[in-house]
């Protein structure tokens, strides 16, 4: 059984249209990547699947007694305000010792328990994120853009770290990135988003490509992860991208 089924999900931001007829389903530990332009109803997706944003239309379901372990893109944390990484997550209910080296350990750091947030590097901030999320064994892990601002050897850290991840904990992955030169061959499948679901497939190939400046911005400097289409809808909604190719692989050069 799937974890989390949506159905036909719409959701409007006032006038805006952020998401129109979103289809999706997440099996028991496979990992997913939202790739698209910024804009596409990504985080709001994410936001939909965890509660905090209510569909217009469609429907939600989800496994019986499904835990949702969340990564935001950035969370501000008062530098003035004394806390120590062991307080953090320990919010908003406490946990045993034994649960928080567990959870560092997880997000693959060594005990920084005594630590001040205010002190964490932002690889180490970002981590210690991921290790809330990991405190309560979620089957579902969600990361929205969780390497924002970490250097490339940063983020590749990251996601070597989550696939670590999934292969201890079994849980389920459905991330968004921008970042495909690293987090595309990890993916089992992705899922191309610009307001409706415009293409889904397995990655295939990671290579650096021109088109990715056409399809998804410059924020990787052009590297594109390629992989194949797998066309099971109508592009007359106007996905915003070719894909008059989109019968074979397509191969770049690096």
């Amino acid at each position: 059984m799937s974890l989390v089924t949506l159905t036909d999900i719409s959701v409007r931001h006032g006038g805006h249209q952020a998401l129109s007829r979103v289809n999706l389903a997440i099996e028991p530990g496979e990992i997913v990547t939202i790739v698209g332009p910024n804009g596409s109803g990504k985080s709001t997706l994410l936001r939909t699947i965890i509660g905090a944003v209510r569909p217009d239309e469609g429907t939600i379901e989800k496994a019986d007694g499904l835990h949702i372990g969340y990564v935001p893109q950035k969370l501000q944390i008062d530098p003035t305000l004394p806390m120590t990484v062991e307080r953090f997550l320990s919010l908003p209910r406490r946990h045993s010792r034994a649960q928080i080296t567990q959870a560092l350990h997880g997000a693959g750091l060594h005990d920084l328990r005594h630590r001040q947030m205010s002190d964490l590097s932002g690889g180490q901030f970002q981590r210690v994120l991921l290790a809330r999320a990991l405190i309560e064994e979620p089957q579902l892990l969600l990361l929205d853009e969780a390497t924002q601002g970490l250097d490339q050897p940063g983020s590749a850290a990251f996601y070597r770290q989550i696939e670590e991840v999934r292969a201890t904990m079994g849980c389920a992955i459905l991330m968004v990135s921008h970042e495909l030169h690293v987090v595309m061959s990890a993916s089992d499948r992705v899922i191309c988003l610009n307001g409706h679901v415009c293409c889904h497939g397995t990655p295939e190939i990671v290579a650096s490509a021109p088109e990715y400046r056409a399809l998804f911005g410059t924020g990787t400097g052009g590297a594109l992860a390629l992989y194949r289409h797998e066309h099971s809808h109508s592009h007359d909604e106007g996905c915003g991208h070719d894909h008059a190719h989109h019968e074979h692989d397509h191969e770049g050069t690096a």
